[in-house]
């Protein structure tokens, strides 16, 4: 009986598989491109901020493939210096250098017949990059210390979240290798075009979670967390919604999640002034703490009052920007361009 290639995709692996859940009309298109191009035996760059997910698309990429029965192994690119690298997608031979007590097979031989992904190809030193292209071009390479040319059968797929044609323009990634890595190039949408997945991936991580803590009921989202969740504008996407639902649910004890913590390094003691700060602020009848701004620039002072009034008007509505515009008196696209401001000059 013949297997179906997408149970595999949906089984559970280290990098968490069944995590690429979505139904955004932007999320199916991206999907939709990734099965076409998937059974398609040429190389594959996956682009793509922080978080978004591009190690599930990879782990697709190669279910949805010819090569699906075959190995799937992946390389993080930014963990290893030169040396390593090159050792470590090639292997060596025993004697090679110091320690190399025998032969070790790497990464392109042990991926023959199957898929082998580069994750943040943008940090893979310039001399380890001409020897991936010879590679690629001619299915060839030779191991750390042999002249014996192996040939392979690899199929790669490489992951950046870095700008690799502006890295190619500066002379600091081989534009022959850019050329051969990018017969496709599909984009990873962030988390913040995906409206309609928040909260469906939220919901997903919420039970997991309740799972684990074993939990007899899976709590719920309140509207006013929900309000926050959606929003959020997510930088770290995927893997920030999931440690932010994670943590809301271990700290909740009832089945009702009404608070949700964006940045878990905030200090409750951070703005809070000194017992005789807050006596002169209460005589001096100033709520937002601006008289310290009379002494000031105007243009300085003015700035910095807005950014107290954003940042309090942010605090009072649990960081749900809508709510915050309204706060302030503001439409959501006036609010939008304070808070880009903001953020430009952080």
């Amino acid at each position: 009986m013949n297997a179906d290639p997408q149970r595999h995709y949906h089984r559970r692996t280290p990098g968490g598989a069944t995590e690429a859940l979505g139904q955004s009309e932007v999320f199916l298109e991206f999907q939709e491109r990734l099965s076409r191009v998937a059974p398609v035996n040429r190389p594959v760059l996956l682009l793509g901020e922080r978080g978004t997910g591009k190690e599930l698309a990879a782990n697709r990429l190669h279910y949805l493939s010819k090569r699906w029965q075959g190995p799937l192994l992946t390389l993080n690119c930014s963990a290893l210096s030169s040396t390593l690298i090159e050792s470590e997608l090639f292997g060596y031979e025993k004697g090679a250098f110091t320690g190399a007590a025998q032969r070790r097979l790497g990464r392109f031989e042990a991926a023959d017949s199957g898929t082998l992904f580069l994750d943040e190809i943008g940090n893979i030193p310039m001399e380890v990059q001409e020897k991936i292209l010879r590679a690629v071009e001619y299915n060839a390479f030779e191991r750390v210390g042999s002249s014996e040319s192996i040939e392979v059968d690899v199929r790669i797929i490489a992951a950046t979240n870095a700008d690799v044609q502006a890295l190619a323009a500066r002379n600091k990634f081989k534009e022959d290798l850019l050329d051969r890595l990018s017969f496709e190039v599909l984009v990873v949408p962030p988390l913040r075009e995906r409206g309609e997945d928040i909260l469906l991936l939220a919901n997903y991580f919420a039970g997991r979670m309740a799972v684990e803590l074993e939990r007899e009921e899976i709590p719920h989202f309140s509207p006013e967390a929900i309000r926050a969740l959606e929003g959020h504008q997510w930088p770290g996407n995927v893997r920030e919604l999931k440690n932010v639902v994670e943590r809301a649910v271990y700290r909740t004890q009832s089945t009702a999640i009404s608070e949700v913590v964006f940045d878990p390094f905030s200090s409750p003691y951070r703005n809070k002034p000194p017992e005789s700060a807050l006596d002169e602020a209460a005589q001096e009848n100033e709520p937002t703490g601006s008289g310290d701004l009379l002494g000031r620039p105007l243009k300085a002072a003015v700035w910095d009052l807005k950014v107290r009034m954003l940042e309090n008007a942010l605090q009072q509505s649990k960081f749900n920007q809508k709510k915050a515009a309204q706060i302030l008196g503001l439409t959501y696209h006036q609010f939008r361009g304070l808070y880009r401001q903001f953020k430009n000059n952080e």
